[in-house]
Formats: structure tokens, sequence, C-alpha cells
């Protein structure tokens, strides 16, 4: 039997896809909050396995959620949204997408942000919420030099004492062995301009990181002030439609499961609860919505 609440998810998705909500990049999304100024970039798209999505779920309850989004087969599109900040004197840079090395299709930042008329060495500052390789990677180029060489870096201790560790190489499949060869070249490029970061730390007057674990051991989140609030969520919620009506579901992506699905939660409360917005890296273009209580979980509403 689908439950009432599975009905009504995958009704919404087929309603939000009529709407627009289409996995696809788009231009850049530009827009104010408070003091700030906002651009949401492509770095283009990942290809990944259909079976990351909740693969202990039961089928009768994923099947409703993923079909109406065209995600039934055994590859799915994921969006990657990189986003910029203005905030005066500084153009901070939240994660650095994929570059030339993880997929074909993603590592589009650098020439969308120029077609955008961003000159990206006015850069001053990046902030990463992890060390996968779509929000890392970016961070050399093809010769590993840094693509920013002159700005400043804020990595989360946690993550950067997990990548740099040896439960990096031990904790995580044999698949993605590569990862830590690839977080730990990327790291050691700009390791002289980093500055390792925790919970609370205050970037610029009114840009904050929370802690946000569980997807990686140290990922991080990015709040924004003023506004009514707005959280850059990296890849604590990735799917529009699965994270918000079964945040308790596994991913296949997380380090820690657990922790992931309990800080699914926490944030997801919070969100509703503030009415902040929320920026996914990993939801539709541009990623960019509101969290509202639906049928006893949550509802995500794209805004933008």
């Amino acid at each position: 039997m689908i439950s009432r609440r599975t009905f009504l998810a995958s009704a919404a998705v087929g309603a939000l896809a009529r709407g627009g909500f289409a996995f696809a990049a788009a231009a850049p999304h530009s827009f104010r909050h408070g003091a700030f100024e906002v651009l949401v970039v492509s770095d283009g798209h990942l290809v990944l396995p259909t079976n990351f999505l909740a693969p202990d779920a039961p089928e009768a309850e994923r099947a409703p959620l993923l079909s109406p989004a065209g995600q039934s087969g055994e590859q799915y599109e994921s969006p990657t949204n990189l986003t910029l900040v203005r905030s005066g004197s500084d153009l901070i840079l939240i994660d650095m997408g994929s570059g030339d090395r993880f997929m074909p299709t993603a590592g589009k930042l650098w020439e969308n942000l120029k077609a955008a008329g961003i000159d990206q060495d006015k850069i001053t500052k990046v902030i990463f919420t992890h060390g996968h390789p779509d929000h890392l990677w970016g961070t050399v180029d093809e010769l590993d030099d840094p693509m920013l060489p002159n700005a400043a870096y804020y990595v989360g201790g946690d993550e950067w004492n997990f990548w740099h560790g040896d439960n990096a190489t031990r904790g995580l499949p044999a698949d993605r062995a590569g990862f830590v060869t690839g977080a730990r070249r990327n790291y050691a490029k700009i390791k002289d301009r980093v500055t390792t970061i925790k919970d609370g730390a205050e970037i610029v007057p009114g840009i904050q990181v929370i802690a946000t674990p569980g997807h990686t051991q140290g990922h991080l989140s990015v709040a924004l002030a003023g506004g009514g609030g707005l959280i850059i969520g990296g890849d604590v919620l990735t799917h529009p439609l699965i994270s918000f009506r079964h945040p308790e579901w596994r991913t296949q992506a997380d380090h820690v499961p657990e922790q992931a699905a309990a800080t699914r939660a926490r944030l997801l409360d919070r969100l509703a609860a503030d009415k902040s917005a929320l920026i996914g890296f990993h939801l539709p273009f541009p990623g960019l919505g509101r969290v509202e209580r639906a049928d006893g979980a949550y509802r995500f509403n794209p805004i933008g």
C-alpha cells in the first residue's frame, strides 16, 4: 500500500515539475538578502546511480517519489549549485565545484561566472562545506595550481582532520578511495592560506558557519543574517522530495548515516520554524526555497 504521505509527495513533484521545477542548469540567479548580494551559479550536474537515493527504503514508498521526477532508471542527474556572496568589499564563494577531473558534465563554474560578468580574481574568500569532489576539486586547475591563489580559505577543523587522518582511507568504501587522494591534493595546494574553523565561527559580520555533520564528519553549512535568514546547506538536504518527506532514510553518500539523518531532522525543524530561506547544492537550480511542515513531514517550496 502507498501511504497518503507518499501519494501527496508524488503528486507534489508532478506539480512542481509542471511549474518549472526542472533538473537542469539555467542562467545565474541573483537576489539581495539583507545587506548581501547573492548569486547562484551552476557548476553543471552529476550523473549518479539511482540506488544512491535511499537504497534501504521500501520500494513501494521510494518509487512514487522518484518516478515523477524522471529518476526511475539506473542513473539520475543531480544539479550542482554554487553560491557567491558579496559582503562589502568581500566576494565570498561557498565551495569550488568539481573542476575538470570528476565528471564531464560538471566543472562549469568558472565559465559560468565569467559569463555572468564575475572576475574570479576578485573573489577574496572561500568557505568549504566539505571535502567531496563536487565541492572541492575545482580548487586547482589542470596543472594543480590554485584557481584562486590570493583568496583566504575556511575549512571545518573536523573536516580537515578527517581527510588528513587514517580514518579517511579506512572508513570509506574502496570505490571512493580516490576521494581521499583528491581531497589531499587540493587541500595541499592551499594549506598555507587555510583557516580551520568550528561551529559558530563568523567569517565576516553576518555570515556564520553552523555544524551540520553526518554527510561527512565535519560538514558545515553557512548562515546569512538578515532578510529573515538564509542557510546555504551544502549536502545536508540533497533531494527535493526524499530529503524532506523522509529525512530518516539513509543515503549512500552519507559517511555517518544515522548522524546525517539526525542533522537533517534538526535543520528541517529549524528552517520550518524560522521560515529561513535555503539554498541546496543539489536541489533543482537555483536550489532556493523555503521549508514548511506538511502531512507529518516537510515540504520544499522553491522560490525565485
